[in-house]
């Protein structure tokens, strides 16, 4: 019965801490837009844009010497 003096106000303790920190990170934009980065890799787009660079491909082998 004793241990509920120490484990009842611990928990307490407990559960404040755990308010702070959401508190916290909500404030500081944590949890804006959860939902966007699942979109944005379901809505990939695969098919390559006319305004990139071509890609760099390696120079041509040198002929080897007769």
């Amino acid at each position: 019965m004793e241990v509920l003096y120490l484990l009842i106000p611990l928990s307490l303790v407990i559960v404040a801490v755990a308010v702070w920190i959401f508190f916290r990170m909500s404030d500081s934009g944590q949890f804006d837009d959860p939902v966007g980065p699942a979109h944005s890799v379901l809505m990939d787009n695969d098919t390559p844009a006319a305004s990139r660079e071509p890609p760099v491909t390696a120079p041509p082998a040198a002929e080897p010497r007769r």
